[in-house]
C-alpha cells in the first residue's frame, strides 16, 4: 500500500452490525450497580421507571459479547458512517517525531460529534416503546445537540437541562438544539426541586452536568410517558459508541498497522469507550497484551488520576443509582474550563473497572496544554478540534515526543470526538492570553470524597 494514503474509508457496507460489548469478555466483571433505597443490586426492572427498556437490559448485560443493532439504527448511520481514519503527517512532521499518527474522525456527523452514534440508538428504542416525551442534560451542547436532532427524526419532544456555564459560553449549541425543536434550560434552574435547592444553597452556582441529570431525570419522573435519555456514563451508551472502535479496527488494518497507543479524551467515558473497547478485547484475549489505552481528563476535574473508586450517585441530588466508579463525590463542582463536556465528577463502572484492574491509564492534562495542542492540529490538519477532542490531541502530541526523545516509532491511534466550529469564544481567549489552568488543592478533593463515605455504610 502506498505509505502517503491519509484517508481510509470503509463501504457504507460495512457499518457495524452489532455493538460490542466488553462487560462480557471482562475477567473482573464492573460490581453492580445499587439501588439507592435498598442498597442491593439494581435488576433491569428497577430502571424502567428512568430508562426505556432497550436500553435498561443492555445496561446491566454482562454475558452477550455481541448484541444486534437495529436494522432502522444502521439506516440512520448511513447518513454519516463508516466515518474516515486519517494519518496525521503534517501533525508528525510539525512534531518531528517518528510515531505514526492516525486519528478517527467523529466531527463529520450530521451535528458534529461522536454523540448521534447513542442518540439515534436512545431515541429509536424510547418510540418503539411508545414514549413521547423525553429528558436529558448536556454540558458543552454536543449531546443535546445529537439528542435534540436524533428525537426529532423520530417524533419525540425533547427537553434539554444544559450546565449553566456553557449555556452562556456556547449559546449557539443551545441555538442548534432550538432549531431540532428542543427545550433548553439552563441548570441549575428554578423549574425543579433539585434546581431549587442547589439555587438556594448558592444563588451564583455555575452548575455542573451531575445537577443537571438530577434536573432532568426529575422532570422525567414527573411528566406522563417520559423516559430519560443520557449522553455518558453508562454502559448501555459505551456500547453504542463502539462502532467507532469496531470501524477503526477495520481502517487500521487497511492501513496494514495496528495500535500500539488508543487515546481519547475523558468526561464520563463515551467516546473512550466508544473507540478502546473494540481494541480493548485483544488486550484481553492476550492476542494484543502489549496496547496502552490513555483516558485523557481535565487537570481540573480529576476522578480518574485523583479520585477515589467509590460507590457513588451519577447525579447531584441523589436521583440515581449507585455506582462503583472512580469519583471526586458526587457534589463536586468544577471549575469553569471550555471542555464542558468534560466537567463530570465521575467514571463510568466499565472503564472504572477497567483502570482499577491496570488494563488501561490516565492523565490529567491543564487546559493551556489542550489548546496549545488544539491549535497545532488545527495548523496542520486543518481542523479546528472541540476543546474536549483537544485534550485526547494534546495527550496524543506527549507520546509522539517521546518516541522522537527514545528513538522509537509507534503506531498512535485518538479519536477526534468532535470539532470546535462553535467554540470559537473559547479560542479567542486563548489566542487572547485571557485563559488559565486551574489546579484543585488536595484538602478540596479530600472534602468532596468525605460526602461519600456514608454511602458505602
Amino acid at each position: 500500500m502506498n505509505i502517503k494514503t491519509k484517508r481510509f474509508l470503509l463501504p457504507e457496507n460495512e457499518i457495524p452490525e452489532q455493538w460490542y460489548n466488553v462487560q462480557a469478555d471482562m475477567v473482573n466483571k464492573p460490581l453492580p450497580i445499587l439501588h439507592p433505597g435498598t442498597r442491593k443490586p439494581l435488576t433491569p426492572e428497577d430502571l424502567y421507571p428512568i430508562f426505556n427498556e432497550a436500553c435498561s437490559q443492555q445496561e446491566l448485560n454482562q454475558t452477550d459479547s455481541w448484541i444486534p443493532i437495529p436494522e432502522e439504527v444502521r439506516d440512520m448511520y448511513k447518513y454519516y458512517r463508516p466515518t474516515p481514519l486519517v494519518r496525521a503527517y503534517e501533525l508528525e512532521k510539525a512534531l518531528d517525531t517518528p510515531a505514526h499518527i492516525y486519528f478517527k474522525n467523529e466531527s463529520v456527523s450530521p451535528v458534529g460529534s461522536h454523540k448521534l452514534n447513542s442518540a439515534i440508538a436512545q431515541a429509536y428504542f424510547c418510540k418503539q416503546e411508545g414514549i413521547t416525551n423525553i429528558t436529558t442534560e448536556t454540558g458543552a451542547g454536543q449531546w443535546g445537540a445529537a439528542m435534540s436532532y436524533a428525537a426529532k427524526a423520530f417524533g419525540l419532544e425533547l427537553a434539554v437541562y444544559m450546565v449553566k456555564v456553557s449555556y452562556q459560553q456556547k449559546p449557539y449549541r443551545r441555538s442548534i438544539m432550538q432549531t431540532f425543536g428542543a427545550q433548553v434550560t439552563a441548570s441549575p434552574s428554578m423549574s425543579t426541586r433539585a434546581g431549587k435547592d442547589i439555587l438556594t444553597a448558592d444563588p451564583n452556582c455555575s452548575g455542573s452536568l451531575g445537577c443537571a441529570i438530577s434536573e432532568a431525570i426529575e422532570l422525567a419522573q414527573a411528566t406522563p410517558h417520559c423516559k430519560y435519555v443520557l449522553g455518558s456514563v453508562l454502559s448501555h451508551v459505551s456500547l453504542h459508541q463502539t462502532v467507532i472502535g469496531l470501524e477503526a479496527e477495520k481502517q487500521m488494518a487497511m492501513a496494514g498497522e495496528y495500535p500500539d497507543e488508543v487515546i481519547a479524551c475523558f468526561g464520563g467515558g463515551s467516546n473512550f469507550s466508544g473507540i478502546t473497547f473494540p481494541f480493548m478485547r485483544h488486550k484481553i484475549d492476550g492476542s494484543h497484551k502489549e496496547t496502552r489505552f490513555i483516558a485523557a481528563e481535565p487537570a481540573s476535574c480529576p476522578k480518574m488520576t485523583r479520585g477515589k473508586f467509590e460507590y457513588d450517585f451519577g447525579d447531584e441530588s441523589g436521583y440515581t443509582p449507585l455506582l462503583p466508579m472512580y469519583t471526586l463525590g458526587h457534589n463536586f463542582q468544577p471549575a469553569n474550563i471550555h471542555a464542558g463536556g468534560l466537567r463530570y465528577h465521575g467514571a463510568g463502572t466499565i472503564v472504572s473497572q477497567l483502570l482499577k484492574d491496570k488494563m488501561m491509564e490516565a492523565v490529567d492534562i491543564p487546559q493551556l496544554e489542550t489548546f496549545k495542542a488544539a491549535t497545532l492540529f488545527a495548523r496542520t490538519e486543518g481542523i479546528i478540534p472541540a476543546p474536549e477532542s483537544s485534550h485526547a490531541i494534546a495527550a496524543t502530541i506527549r507520546e509522539a515526543l517521546k518516541c522522537k526523545e527514545e528513538g522509537k516509532s509507534k503506531v498512535i491511534l485518538f479519536n477526534l470526538s468532535g470539532h470546535g466550529l462553535i467554540d470559537m469564544t473559547a479560542y479567542d481567549m486563548y489566542l487572547a492570553g485571557d485563559l488559565i489552568n486551574y489546579s484543585i488543592p488536595d484538602e478540596t478533593i479530600e472534602k468532596y470524597l468525605k460526602e461519600v463515605e456514608p454511602l458505602n455504610k
